[in-house]
């Protein structure tokens, strides 16, 4: 309680504090003087409860921005690594598709099975491929670096991908570079 408060509140007990035994006369200015300090009183309680009740709000809404910051952390937390790792995904996947046709075929199977436990991996961290072929363009999924002219496809449906896009959950780690149909003139 505030000294002020409390200043008032024990004047108040004096001016009431009678003799033992006795009650002490009280005039209307006493008595109004009274009311009026509780009034004051009753505002600066009212004052603190409402200044109480926004930071006890505040506080559970930082409680629960906090706690949703983490589970993001902890849903995200390997998006940097797998990051990093969609390069090596690349070269491998280039490896595979130029793999020599005379090649000793037991190699070719063991970098085909570390590919495969490469993309296993990223996937057990949600990490998955974002789909392209065949699909409508879409700016957040897929990055335009061309066109072609093509009679089959509607406007706007990719129909080449250059590099395969990823995404982890519901973000996109890397967008797919495709090219987009656009009917011929």
């Amino acid at each position: 309680m505030p000294r002020n408060m409390a200043r008032k509140k024990q004047m108040i007990e004096e001016k009431n504090a009678a003799p033992e035994g006795e009650e002490a006369p009280r005039t209307t200015e006493e008595k109004e003087a009274d009311q009026d300090a509780t009034a004051q009183l009753q505002e600066e309680l009212d004052v603190l409860r409402s200044r109480h009740l926004r930071l006890a709000a505040d506080f559970e809404n930082y409680k629960k921005r906090v706690r949703q910051e983490q589970e993001e952390a902890h849903r995200y937390a390997g998006a940097l690594l797998a990051e990093r790792m969609l390069p090596v995904l690349d070269d491998a996947q280039l490896a595979l598709e130029h793999a020599p046709e005379d090649g000793d075929e037991g190699w070719l199977k063991g970098v085909r099975l570390t590919f495969q436990k490469l993309e296993e991996a990223l996937a057990t961290s949600g990490v998955e491929p974002v789909p392209a072929l065949e699909t409508k363009f879409d700016p957040k999924l897929h990055e335009a670096i061309g066109t072609a002219e093509s009679p089959d496809h509607p406007d706007d449906t990719v129909v080449m991908e250059l590099r395969r896009g990823y995404r982890m959950h519901d973000k996109v780690l890397r967008p797919a570079l495709v090219k987009v149909s656009r009917k011929g003139q």
